[in-house]
């Protein structure tokens, strides 16, 4: 059997009664390979995702009834009904536990909505371990995981963090082990966001007109650059199929990747379907200044430094 995840460390109970929040980062795919379109309407995936530390932070207490109010990137666009995947979120954890979906939900949202950052599914993420304290139902991450397998592709790997593997759709996540390195990023938030399906359909539309790149294919040259540690070789690895579609769909981005690589990028890519564009850096310091010369080049919206992995959704 496997041992019931403690929010708290000790007894599990902390949040029973209280309010519990917690926090929960953005991902990028370090790898996103793009296979044949499946059955099921999803593309065969192979991915190595990455947790960034851009962060979301959902506070859950105690409710008669299920609601969900959010500020921050978003606020006034993001529907707070049922099909929000919080509340989709909260009202599977309960349907799965046997317990009434009763709680107050805030959303303290900096994660760009539609920005190819995971931002939907993190808070899925984050509701997920939010509910679970305060409603006491106790589960492991893993039950969480598998909770979180029929939220969305990416919702899983937000419970967990880190950097791992993902394959099937992209919900099949197996931890990337690798020695402790702290890599640094800078992330090019655009204006406006993409539609993940749409970035999907351009793919095919590409690929069926023979002018999209050839796939990825293998993680194998991405896991063997995290191990060596060192950030040039990681750069020469990086690599999305999506990246196609995204420049396809939102032309500007090959401007924000040229200022990236003219202001010192080591690489950049465009994060999952879109739009935001990430830049690998050298160490902190040379992330900071490269976010000021791409900041000075405005051709983002807003510019941030992060680094990763960190850890997926946790209590704070």
């Amino acid at each position: 059997m496997t041992e019931a995840w403690r929010p708290d460390g000790e007894d599990g109970r902390r949040g029973a009664g209280g309010p519990v929040k917690v926090r929960v980062p953005a991902k990028v795919n370090l790898h996103l390979g793009v296979g044949p379109l499946r059955r099921d309407g999803y593309h065969e995936l192979n991915t190595v995702y990455h947790a960034i530390s851009i962060y979301d932070e959902l506070t859950a207490r105690p409710g008669d009834t299920l609601t969900l109010t959010m500020e921050g990137e978003g606020a006034g666009e993001l529907a707070l009904d049922d099909s929000n995947l919080v509340i989709r979120a909260a009202h599977a954890l309960a349907g799965y536990a046997g317990v009434l979906p009763h709680a107050r939900l805030h959303l303290r949202k900096q994660i760009p909505l539609a920005g190819g950052l995971a931002g939907g599914s993190a808070d899925a993420a984050a509701t997920l371990v939010a509910c679970d304290a305060l409603w006491g139902t106790r589960l492991s991450r893993e039950e969480l995981a598998g909770i979180a397998a029929d939220l969305g592709s990416d919702v899983p790997f937000l419970i967990h963090g880190g950097t791992a593997l993902g394959t099937g759709r992209g919900e099949a996540v197996s931890p990337v082990l690798a020695r402790p390195t702290s890599w640094h990023w800078v992330v090019g938030i655009a204006d406006g966001g993409l539609s993940t399906p749409a970035a999907y359909r351009e793919l095919d539309r590409l690929r069926e007109a023979g002018t999209a790149r050839p796939p990825l294919g293998s993680t194998d040259a991405l896991l063997a650059a995290l191990r060596q540690r060192d950030p040039r070789v990681l750069a020469a690895a990086l690599g999305n199929d999506l990246q196609d579609a995204a420049l396809a769909m939102r032309p500007a981005l090959a401007d924000t990747l040229k200022a990236g690589e003219a202001a010192g990028a080591l690489a950049g890519i465009v994060s999952g379907s879109g739009p935001t564009c990430v830049f690998l850096a050298a160490d902190e310091a040379h992330a900071r200044g490269l976010a000021r010369d791409l900041t000075a080049a405005g051709v983002c919206r807003e510019v941030r430094v992060a680094h990763g992995p960190v850890a997926g959704a946790r209590i704070v």
